[in-house]
């Protein structure tokens, strides 16, 4: 049988396995609640059922109102209350067709641009509390999505901010990102200040593109342009200190990228009228 997890009218689809929640930015679900611990529990979905255990939390988990010791099994429709937030359980949609089961993937080392004449640098594996980052983005980012669209920017940031903290935290201590996880949070960010008009999220952008020595995909860039039409104010020197350090980069770069260069520096052309 398969789950959903309903938190704030949205759902989350429960894969096989453990799916921890707590406000810790490794948990698949973030909080952002001072009543909620770093870890705080842990829903275990297997063929029997799903169960969710108590992390040893100062402020407990309840079940249907009713506070749990150790592991309990929950059922469809039951209310779990941690912190705050409340979670329902969920008969998950099942699939109009058979699913293959796709294998893990280990992700390759990537090489990373260089001037012209310089030699290729390849960066080492991605840390493994990234590529969970990479799956809690997944995860929220269909919840999200919908939050936007329904015009609740507030509620999307609440949900999104933890996680992009996280990975702009990483950037900074120079840890490897996978490429992936960085046009996801960009992606993410780029929305948020379209629909908060808060420059400080086109800024997050241009610092995460920064430390990776590329300009973003086209679709990041298309919001980009978006938000610079909302928002009240951006880093102008943080945006023309980014592309003066991709110069370099460009006669290595392919006719796409050469074009996405160029359109961020229509970008910075637009930003300067702001």
């Amino acid at each position: 049988m398969r789950y959903r997890l309903r938190y704030l009218q949205h759902d989350l689809e429960l894969g096989e396995g453990e799916f921890a929640v707590g406000r810790n930015a490794s948990c698949q679900l973030s909080l952002d609640d001072p009543l909620v611990s770093r870890r705080h529990a842990i829903l275990e979905v297997g063929a029997s059922g799903v169960t969710v255990e108590d992390l040893g939390s100062r402020n407990g988990v309840l079940v249907n109102g009713v506070r749990i010791e150790g592991r309990v099994p929950v059922a469809v429709g039951d209310r779990i209350l941690i912190g705050s937030q409340e979670l329902t359980l969920l008969a998950g949609r099942e699939p109009t067709a058979p699913v293959a089961n796709i294998p893990k993937m280990t992700l390759p080392r990537v090489a990373i641009n260089t001037p012209s004449g310089g030699t290729p640098r390849v960066e080492p594996d991605p840390e493994p509390s990234m590529i969970r980052r990479a799956d809690q983005f997944k995860t929220l980012g269909g919840v999200a999505e919908k939050a936007l669209a329904m015009g609740k920017a507030p509620e999307a940031e609440r949900l999104l901010a933890s996680a992009l903290a996280d990975v702009i935290e990483s950037t900074r201590a120079g840890r490897f990102l996978p490429p992936m996880l960085v046009d996801q949070a960009a992606k993410f960010s780029a929305k948020l200040a379209t629909a908060t008009g808060k420059g400080g999220w086109a800024d997050y952008v241009i610092e995460l593109y920064d430390a990776q020595k590329r300009p973003p995909p086209a679709a990041v860039i298309d919001e980009l342009y978006n938000a610079m039409r909302k928002v009240t104010a951006v880093d102008m020197p943080r945006l023309r200190g980014y592309i003066a350090n991709l110069k370099p980069y460009v006669p290595s770069y392919s006719p796409a990228e050469r074009f996405l260069f160029q359109r961020l520096e229509g970008l910075e052309r637009l930003a300067a009228l702001r």
